[in-house]
C-alpha cells in the first residue's frame, strides 16, 4: 500500500504522506537538468521522495526547507545520507530552529515558537543560509515569516509557481495560517505569529501565483481569488 501520493502540475511533484489522514507535503522542482527538494517531510517520506527522484531521473542537487518545524525537515538526515553531495539551504533565521534553539531576538515579537521543533536539532549542517531575494535555479526566495520567525516561500520566476509551506493551508479549506480550520487545526496551533502572518499572505497574494502549494492540503491553480479571500478572513477575526 503506498503511504506516498504523487501528484505533478508541470515542474512541480507533490509528494504526500498520508494524504487521507494528516497530508504532509513536501515538494521535487523540476529545473531542465537536475531537481529541487523542497522541504523532507517526515521520516516516513523518505522511501517516497528517493522513488521519486529515481522515477524522474535527473540529479538532486538541492533540498530547500521552508521552515524548521518537524514535519517540514523530518527526513532530512537520511536524506542528506543518501544524497551526500545536496546542498542543504534553510533560511538564516530558522538555521537556529533547525538546531532546537528556539530562542527570540530583541526585535522580534516576544511570543513563543510553537509547532514541533526538533528538540535535540538536526545533525545535517546547513550548506546555505538564504535570505530574501536569493536564487536556486529558477526559484526566488521571498521571506515569508508568521509561521516561524524564518519562514521562506519559493518563488519560481519562470511559471509563477509557489510553494509557500505553512504560510497558508488548503487541507479544510484555504486559509492564512495561524486561522483555525475546524477540520484541521494544526498549521494554526503550530503558528508564531498570526499578524506577521497575515502580512506574508499579502506579500505571497501581491506576486500573483499561479500555483499555489502548501505544506497542509492539495495544490491550487489560479489561486488569487481564494487568496483574497482567505486574507479578508483573516482581517476580520
Amino acid at each position: 500500500m503506498k503511504t506516498v501520493k504523487v501528484t505533478n502540475i508541470g515542474n512541480v511533484y507533490q509528494l504526500t504522506l498520508w494524504p487521507k489522514l494528516f497530508p504532509v507535503n513536501c515538494y521535487i522542482f523540476e529545473e531542465e537538468n537536475e531537481l529541487t527538494l523542497i522541504d523532507t517531510g517526515m521520516p516516513a517520506s523518505y522511501k517516497g521522495i528517493v522513488k521519486t527522484i529515481a522515477e524522474i531521473g535527473k540529479p538532486l542537487t538541492n533540498i530547500v526547507l521552508t521552515h524548521a518545524h518537524g514535519d517540514h525537515v523530518g527526513s532530512l538526515d537520511q536524506l542528506k545520507e543518501t544524497f551526500k553531495d545536496v546542498v542543504v539551504s534553510v533560511s538564516n533565521r530558522d538555521s537556529r530552529l533547525l538546531k532546537g534553539d528556539k530562542s527570540l531576538n530583541t526585535d522580534e515579537p516576544q511570543l513563543p515558537i510553537k509547532g514541533g521543533v526538533p528538540k535535540k536539532g538536526i545533525k545535517t549542517n546547513p550548506d546555505r543560509l538564504l535570505k530574501e531575494g536569493d536564487t536556486i535555479g529558477s526559484l526566488k526566495v521571498f521571506e515569508t515569516p508568521g509561521h516561524t520567525p524564518g519562514s521562506i516561500s519559493l518563488f519560481d520566476t519562470k511559471s509563477r509557481a509557489i510553494i509557500v509551506g505553512d504560510a497558508f493551508q488548503t487541507r479544510g479549506k484555504l486559509a492564512v495560517c495561524g486561522q483555525i480550520v475546524k477540520s484541521f487545526p494544526f498549521p494554526a496551533f503550530g503558528t508564531w505569529s498570526k499578524e506577521i502572518s497575515l502580512r506574508s499572505a499579502k506579500k505571497i497574494f501581491e506576486l500573483k501565483p499561479s500555483l499555489l502549494a502548501v505544506g497542509h492540503g492539495e495544490m491550487i491553480k489560479n489561486p488569487n481569488e481564494v487568496i483574497k479571500k482567505a486574507i479578508l478572513e483573516a482581517k476580520s477575526v
